[in-house]
């Protein structure tokens, strides 16, 4: 069995709760991460500007025009 892929930091850019949709940002990439509230541990709707710890995947021709998509998320500070 694999081992996961390790995680990195980032901020909520925007989540829009009535779609259970937004995007991550980090310094680590160039663009934008697309997070699904699916993949939110103990799902609960982020907030513009909350740090979240997160896993991500290259998606680029497979969702729409974003280029990276979480695998997995969950809050680890107060928001902003």
């Amino acid at each position: 069995m694999g081992k996961d892929p390790p995680s990195t930091r980032g901020r909520v850019k925007f989540y829009r709760a009535d779609k259970g949709w937004g995007a991550i940002v980090t310094p680590e990439l160039p663009h934008d991460v697309w997070v699904l509230f699916t993949v939110i541990s103990g799902y609960r709707p982020l907030t513009e500007g909350q740090e979240v710890e997160f896993r991500y995947e290259d998606c680029w021709g497979k969702q729409g025009t974003w280029h990276y998509r979480a695998t997995w998320a969950r809050p680890v500070g107060p928001t902003a």
